[in-house]
């Protein structure tokens, strides 16, 4: 997809008009670009001085937009510097079977905090966050320095911002809902508090919050027997999701769907008084 040095072209009448991931993807590339561009918080071309039009002094390109042709998906990624290994922001967003938009994959970095190889193994080898293979040295560090799982690097602390600019994005579509897909527990907790409620999963982040709890199944398994399994765990939204990404459930955090209906949060929490 080419950039472009001056101001968006108009977005034509149809293009206005279209309400989904399949349908911006069959535009022209300019009014691609022009629709998934409002995704992307200025906050975050303030902070870290990227122009509006999200190319650098030189013409090239920071926002890059990826789809086969004919998808009802699309990957976004917008980075501070052309060829920086890892984006500000990466999103993975798709239409439902109804048409509506759904969070497959979203992440805020730091590009100026540490890098943590969770992402790869030595040899190179991807671990898709640690979802298919784990680098456990890497894990150990990036939990020490105050990451979540999945985290390659610290977030800058705009996520409520990126959240209001997506709602106004979803909105831009005509949408009043869009859903979500936590990769990890403290993602689904971290959309509770963002207003989100359960299409499937609150059985299972009730049980995880009652398997944490006096009594509960997970606590003697907080028994110290590797640094993901510490027993302070039970207190923390993060360090419990270490525990479970480590398979303290005994199977992956999977199959937990929610959804946002636009200025009516859900007020839904499975974890009340846990610090983060």
């Amino acid at each position: 997809m080419k950039p472009w040095n001056n101001p968006p072209p108009p977005i034509n009448e149809n293009a206005a008009q279209v309400s989904t991931i399949g349908a911006i993807n069959q535009l022209p590339d300019p009014e691609q670009r022009a629709i998934y561009a409002r995704m992307i918080p200025r906050a975050l071309l303030k902070n870290y001085k990227i122009n509006p039009y999200m190319v650098d002094s030189l013409g090239r390109d920071l926002l890059k937009i990826e789809h086969l042709p004919n998808s009802t998906s699309v990957e976004i990624s917008l980075y501070h510097q052309y060829q920086f290994p890892d984006p500000l922001l990466y999103g993975q967003i798709s239409d439902t079977i109804n048409g509506q938009v759904h969070i497959l994959f979203y992440v805020l970095s730091d590009p100026n905090s540490p890098r943590f190889m969770v992402d790869r193994l030595p040899d190179g080898t991807l671990t898709q966050l640690g979802t298919q293979t784990r680098n456990i040295q890497a894990e150990i560090l990036a939990m020490r320095a105050g990451l979540s799982p999945g985290q390659i690097r610290q977030g800058p602390h705009l996520l409520r911002a990126a959240m209001t600019t997506f709602e106004e994005f979803i909105q831009s579509l005509n949408h009043d809902l869009h859903f979500a897909e936590p990769l990890f527990y403290h993602n689904a907790v971290i959309f509770e508090r963002f207003g989100f409620a359960y299409q499937k999963g609150r059985r299972l982040m009730e049980r995880i919050q009652q398997g944490f709890g006096p009594q509960g199944d997970l606590l003697p398994l907080l028994d110290g027997s590797n640094p993901f399994r510490q027993p302070e765990a039970a207190h923390s939204i993060r360090l419990r999701s270490w525990a479970i990404h480590d398979g303290i459930l005994g199977e992956q955090f999977q199959n937990v769907t929610m959804y946002k209906k636009i200025n009516h949060p859900a007020n839904i929490s499975t974890c009340e008084e846990i610090r983060w």
